[in-house]
């Protein structure tokens, strides 16, 4: 995985180029690639593929019965300790900034591992998974159009500068893209790209007050009516508040979030 991106071999995920001798030697080098260095299962590192189906079975899926219906935290379907007034003044908002938000799995080892994976280990491939596993997670109503409202644009918190030269990809970027693919929806880039510290180094506070500046919405882009916003990790939700805000002082009417893991 690391090696495939390191020495230059093309990408599973990559557009096909064009020409009947690029194709074949694309496929060559894939063959070869695979021969030397086996696609393997991100958790259980079994030959086959970047996500065999046993372990995805296995994965700790959140109850979307016992989850908040607001902020989709695992047990807050009664009382959340999550969205609470108490929990929502660490984030200096009264109420929370999004209709409604979903996450797919807890975030333990496994689906730790998938993230790291995917993130830091250069492994694209992951991103199919992943977000058909979002895209079934989604309430398909968050998707759907009106007579008075158009079905919302998918965007995504993108990654640092720095993150983006170190991984060789934006994987928030491909993420949403593929997202966008699986539910027919538009993928817009509405964020300037934040020059934030990263925030997976930093504990509850540093993660709020490193998001304190907030994220801006880039000049000149005409904002949608209704957004599905999405991110890897939910971890103390300061991330989402923060472009939830900066969408709505943008004059998107509705922003719906939504996670592959979520801390709790």
């Amino acid at each position: 995985m690391f090696i495939r991106r390191h020495i230059g071999l093309p990408s599973l995920t990559g557009k096909a180029p064009d020409g009947l001798a690029t194709r074949y030697a694309r496929a060559l080098s894939e063959v070869f690639a695979e021969s030397v260095w086996p696609t393997r299962c991100a958790i259980c590192d079994r030959p086959g593929e970047v996500l065999c189906p046993r372990c995805e079975r296995s994965l700790p899926y959140i109850d979307h019965w016992n989850a908040c219906p607001r902020c989709g935290a695992p047990y807050g379907r009664i009382l959340c300790s999550e969205c609470n007034p108490v929990s929502l003044k660490t984030h200096g908002v009264a109420a929370i900034p999004y209709v409604r938000c979903s996450c797919v799995t807890a975030f333990e080892r496994r689906s730790a591992a998938i993230v790291t994976v995917y993130k830091d280990q250069g492994e694209r491939r992951l991103a199919a998974p992943i977000a058909r596993m979002l895209s079934e997670a989604v309430d398909p109503e968050w998707l759907e159009g009106t007579p008075l409202q158009e079905a919302p644009s998918i965007s995504y918190i993108p990654a640092t500068l720095a993150a983006v030269r170190r991984r060789g990809f934006d994987h928030a970027e491909l993420l949403a893209s593929t997202l966008a693919g699986i539910t027919g929806a538009d993928c817009l880039a509405l964020f300037e790209r934040p020059s934030s510290k990263d925030q997976r180094k930093l504990s509850r506070q540093g993660r709020l007050e490193n998001m304190g500046e907030g994220f801006r919405v880039k000049e000149g882009v005409a904002a949608p009516s209704r957004v599905l916003l999405i991110d890897d990790v939910y971890t103390t939700g300061a991330t989402l508040v923060s472009a939830s805000k900066a969408l709505a002082v943008a004059g998107v009417e509705e922003v719906y979030c939504a996670a592959f893991a979520r801390v709790y």
